[in-house]
């Protein structure tokens, strides 16, 4: 599955995600794989990599995941830095980024998802296999 199910969701400055934002995310997330990707959808070819954060280990979290049968791939616990987005995704931003100077979060969420959309068609097997 490519990383390409639409624009990513910025959370407002301010704003802690706990687990019933999590959780509206998620919903978000199934609509947008269901209407985007159809063939993942039917087969349930897809899954979900979740870290320890307290609201991806919420019991309503679970549970929603359990009831809609999706897979998540979890974390080894104390190893937060062999997260595939740390190791792949992180690194390749800040470079793409380095020397930019932006004047405000909305230049800074602009200049991110612009990068984030360049590299769209990037296959997740090579993000989790790198």
């Amino acid at each position: 599955m490519t990383l390409e199910l639409g624009a990513p969701e910025f959370i407002p400055e301010g704003q802690t995600v706990n687990k019933e934002l999590y959780l509206e995310i998620l919903k978000r997330l199934r609509d947008a794989i269901r209407r985007k990707r159809p063939e993942k959808w039917a087969t349930k070819d897809w899954f979900i990599l979740h870290d320890n954060a307290p609201p991806h280990r919420a019991l309503i979290v679970q549970k929603y995941l359990a009831r809609h049968s999706v897979t998540t791939l979890e974390h080894p616990p104390y190893f937060p830095d062999i997260a595939p987005a740390d190791v792949y995704l992180f690194p390749r931003l800040k470079m793409k980024l380095k020397g930019h100077r932006s004047v405000d979060s909305d230049e800074v969420i602009e200049n991110v998802t612009k990068q984030l959309k360049d590299d769209s068609k990037i296959d997740s097997r090579s993000v989790l296999n790198s």
